[in-house]
């Protein structure tokens, strides 16, 4: 089959499935048993058959999960901005690295304007950046410069012979913290999870007893991990006092801004959510989440250190690969990076940030927010619903009102798991004082008031039905 013809029907396919992903069920769902067996991966291959690869596309397809369907409210994405996908098409059929400049020179140049773009945004003087594999990989870039600005032998020494090193987070901070404190040497017992104030922020009293008893006994408090919007809860740890701990211990303080740190683009709710963020020593954010870009983009940027990426992340020789400019200017950004081939992310955010703008990204985080107050309410005023905690930022945190003597951990994930698998729509959950919880959570372009007034409905439904299979239970209700 001829190139051309390869990819006008590829077109086809694509452009079917974009008008058909928003409608009818989000998933065909089938048991993964089920699934292999439909699928036959187990067929011969290597007959460079085209008509088979497309086969292929189309099964993929048929059973892919339709994350811009308003029924995907179950992860911090949903479907992409069509700049972006435009993007990724981009660097799909041109395949490069862009770890240098000579097989990347756009994607290097707009890296590097974008990255210029969100130091200015985030107030960060001075700085640095780099677009990584995702915020679990800068949370650790982050731990790791962290450590080695604290003790700059240990790059070529190691961690031997030296006083302990601890690091601080929130209770309920990503658990790639953790995944850092492992493969940065430092040992999970060195990552203190610190008790959480009633509004899921780190406690900051008992950070700072912490803290002393560290260096009482000898260690280092090196790094403090705020995180901006928690997984599940949706706080936002509180920088101001942060701050303070900092002039007294001398720790790196980091902002985890996967979530929530996509308020930046707005001025209000900057203010609101992240006053201070300027003084802070590093800052990631996923533009994949809220912003809508095309899995995976993120940045992660320092403050007032202009050439700590390098002293952090280059080792061994380079000589081979990467070049100078003109006044040792850094020309590749591979020499700034833990791995070696980079995919070009650049494009996508380059191109969502040129059509929307930082105006249009705003209102749309704006938008989100006002939809959670909406959800927030929608649940407050339902009989039917509760709220297992009350809102913090974009996170929902409810359940289905379980009958009395129901324990609604069950039945709430008997719930989710019958709305799942009857493609209607998927939530996801989690556990908040040790409490199953519904994670509302809105970062679809396709989820207005209309779809969160049909989604609870939907659940209220699914609830009084599990529950009439079981027992007598009164007639489902409105809101």
């Amino acid at each position: 089959m001829e190139q051309e013809k390869i990819f006008a029907r590829l077109l086809r396919i694509v452009n079917r499935y974009s008008h058909e992903r928003e409608t009818g069920d989000f998933v065909t769902y089938l048991d993964p048993d089920v699934l292999r067996q439909k699928l036959h991966f187990d067929d011969n291959a290597g007959n460079q058959d085209w008509e088979e690869i497309f086969s292929w596309v189309e099964q993929y397809l048929a059973h892919a999960v339709k994350t811009s369907h308003p029924g995907f409210v179950n992860r911090m994405w949903a479907g992409a901005n069509l700049p972006s996908i435009i993007g990724e098409i981009i660097t799909a059929i041109t395949n490069t690295s862009a770890c240098t400049y000579e097989t990347a020179p756009v994607s290097t140049l707009m890296e590097k304007y974008m990255l210029r773009a969100m130091l200015d945004l985030t107030g960060f003087q001075n700085g640095s950046g780099q677009m990584t594999t995702g915020s679990s990989n800068a949370n650790m870039i982050a731990m790791l410069a962290a450590r080695n600005r604290t003790a700059p032998a240990i790059k070529q020494r190691g961690l031997f012979q030296r006083p302990e090193l601890f690091a601080f987070v929130n209770k309920d901070a990503h658990y790639s913290m953790d995944r850092a404190a492992n493969i940065l040497g430092l040992g999970t017992d060195h990552l203190i999870k610190i008790p959480l104030d009633d509004h899921g922020r780190m406690h900051v009293p008992t950070l700072e007893k912490s803290m002393q008893e560290v260096t009482a006994a000898g260690g280092v408090p090196f790094f403090v991990g705020a995180t901006a919007g928690t997984t599940v809860r949706g706080s936002f740890d509180l920088l101001e006092p942060l701050l303070a701990l900092r002039r007294r211990y001398g720790f790196w303080l980091h902002v985890d801004g996967a979530w929530g740190g996509a308020v930046i683009f707005s001025e209000q709710l900057r203010s609101q959510f992240l006053p201070d963020l300027e003084q802070a020593d590093s800052f990631t954010l996923d533009f994949h989440k809220m912003l809508g870009t095309a899995l995976m983009c993120n940045v992660l940027l320092f403050n007032n250190e202009p050439s700590l990426f390098r002293d952090v992340c280059s080792a061994g020789d380079e000589s081979y690969i990467f070049r100078e400019g003109p006044n040792h200017e850094i020309r590749d950004l591979g020499t700034l990076s833990l791995q070696c081939g980079r995919r070009v992310d650049s494009l996508k955010w380059f191109l969502d940030w040129r059509f929307y703008g930082q105006a249009g990204l705003a209102q749309r985080v704006e938008h989100y927010l006002e939809l959670c107050r909406y959800a927030e309410e929608w649940v407050q005023q339902s009989d039917a619903l509760e709220m297992v905690v009350p809102r913090e930022s974009f996170n929902i945190c409810f359940r289905f009102r379980a009958a009395q003597g129901t324990p609604p951990g069950p039945l709430n994930c008997a719930v989710r798991d019958r709305m799942h698998r009857s493609g209607v729509t998927l939530v996801g959950t989690g556990y908040v004082n040790g409490e199953m919880t519904l994670r509302l959570l809105i970062t679809n372009l396709n989820v207005g008031k209309t779809e969160l007034d049909s989604f609870f409905r939907t659940v209220i439904a699914t609830g009084y039905e599990i529950l009439a299979e079981n027992c007598s239970v009164p007639p489902a209700q409105g809101r």
